[in-house]
């Protein structure tokens, strides 16, 4: 018998074959289903977000036997690449651990081993969230709050290692402190003496470091009106008045409220005992900075106040748009989209808190993160997006900009140079000159009118010397720069010297 008619005896084969074709290609459709209900939930949706949870929590229970691994992984990054989800995911757990003990346990070791590869890697913002959201849990009644409390220890214990470089303790306590607003609240109502013990330590901690760098990161050289605080000390007093206030905030979305008499029958988990991996010369660490503030209440219209200073909104409501812009950056409409579409918009002054962040995520030292066209395109974007606002709101902050340009430090000052004649422009270089006219009274190397001299240099490139002519005021053309005439060395005046050179 040949081999064509074994194949043909066996009729089946090739059926066989399809039906698994058709059973992977479900499968992966499957897959595809549940990654995109799990990524999209808590979004825009006709019904309430607890009937969304509920329903996709059933969902997902009923397909554990053939999607498990699938699910726990997705449940575990999504905290971390979509920090700002960070209570929907817990919330989304922390049901399923009522109907799934052991899922609930299994899904612990899985964010735990996260948590600990992230720290390895040297992944310090994944590791972060995957902090906040182990933290997050304890609100759930997922994972035990001594548990939690003793891995927050051995934190704030590798903060106090001898012989290792200060950015690694700093990024500890920084990681302890950041979580705290999220589940603060749950260890002050149930461990107040443990939390206390642990704010005496990071009190301590941060008494005890040095603050060399400080100078070197400021903008200005002076603190009036707003005073450049270093990262550690504004969040250790942002903590302090949070505890002030009993660790009540009023940001964070707490969707497990609504489910609190289903939550609080779980059996909870005990996180393993975590020792953060020794430093090596090789790990890289976050660099401090200094917290850049450019407005106050005063500064805002009638309407939402803008948190102070020292509250916890004002740290939360930076670190979520810092995200937006981390996650966005490269395509600038939809990064704009996304910082304008902030949860709670309605109660704060959302134009200000945007433009804030986006000129410290410029003025940045010593070096921006990204390039600097990079944010003078996202703030045009947002001019687009909302122009009856954000135009005015920027306006306000360049003339704030402006009038503290004596004290800014020489490379902020080149950054404001470069992205001010860019945006003008994109807006046909229109701009109130008249009102800097006091600036003429100064000579011309003294910061404000220096700096108009160098927008104008920058501006050429995009436009042409007789439209400056016409556009500035009078007073201003001292502060033109020279028409960019060519240099022809041989009709110039004595230019027949240079000939006779090459005459033979």
């Amino acid at each position: 018998m040949n081999r064509r008619r074994a194949y043909e005896d066996d009729g089946d084969f090739y059926g066989e074959r399809n039906k698994k074709r058709r059973r992977v290609s479900e499968n992966q459709e499957m897959e595809e289903r549940l990654e995109t209900l799990i990524l999209r939930v808590g979004e825009n949706s006709t019904s309430s977000l607890e009937s969304n949870l509920e329903g996709l929590v059933s969902v997902l229970e009923s397909d554990l036997g053939n999607f498990r691994s699938k699910i726990l992984r997705i449940l575990s990054d999504c905290p971390i690449k979509m920090p700002e989800k960070c209570t929907i995911y817990s919330t989304m757990v922390g049901l399923m651990n009522a109907k799934n003990y052991n899922f609930g346990g299994e899904f612990v070791e899985y964010m735990v081993k996260s948590f600990k590869d992230s720290l390895k890697q040297c992944q310090w913002d994944a590791a972060r969230y995957a902090l906040r959201f182990l933290a997050d849990l304890v609100n759930c009644h997922v994972i035990s709050t001594n548990s939690l409390l003793q891995l927050l220890d051995s934190m704030v214990d590798a903060a106090n290692e001898d012989n290792v470089p200060q950015v690694r303790r700093d990024w500890y306590v920084f990681a302890v402190l950041s979580t705290l607003p999220w589940v603060g609240r749950e260890l002050y109502e149930k461990k107040e003496s443990a939390l206390e013990n642990l704010l005496v330590r990071i009190e301590v901690f941060l008494n005890k470091r040095t603050k060399k760098h400080h100078n070197a990161l400021r903008v200005w050289s002076v603190d009036a009106p707003h005073p450049q605080e270093e990262y550690l000390d504004c969040l250790w007093a942002q903590i302090r008045k949070l505890r002030q206030d009993n660790w009540t905030e009023k940001h964070i979305p707490r969707p497990y409220l609504a489910f609190d008499s289903v939550l609080c029958e779980a059996l909870q988990h005990n996180i393993p005992v975590i020792h953060p991996p020794p430093h090596q010369d090789s790990f890289e660490y976050p660099m401090p900075w200094v917290v850049y503030r450019m407005f106050d209440y005063t500064d805002c219209p009638p309407g939402p106040i803008l948190p102070g200073a020292h509250s916890i909104e004002r740290f939360l409501i930076e670190e979520h748009l810092h995200s937006i812009i981390e996650m966005h950056r490269w395509e600038r409409k939809d990064c704009a989209i996304h910082l304008l579409m902030l949860p709670y918009k309605d109660k704060i002054p959302l134009e200000y808190c945007i433009v804030e962040v986006i000129f410290a995520e410029l003025f940045h030292m010593p070096t921006p993160r990204y390039l600097e066209i990079c944010y003078g395109s996202i703030l045009i974007e947002l001019c687009k997006q909302q122009p009856s606002k954000m135009p005015q709101v920027l306006a306000q902050a360049t003339e704030i900009l402006f009038m503290r340009i004596d004290s800014m430090n020489t490379s902020c000052f080149d950054r404001f140079v470069n992205w001010f004649s860019y945006h003008l422009s994109n807006f046909q270089f229109r701009w109130s000159w008249d009102d800097w006219d006091s600036c003429l009274l100064l000579e011309n190397e003294h910061p404000r009118p220096k700096f108009i001299q160098e927008v104008l240099l920058k501006c050429l490139r995009f436009s042409y010397h007789d439209r400056f002519k016409e556009m500035m005021p009078e007073g201003y053309a001292k502060l033109i720069p020279k028409p960019p005439v060519p240099h022809y060395k041989y009709s110039m005046e004595g230019a027949g010297k240079f000939t006779k050179q090459y005459t033979i």
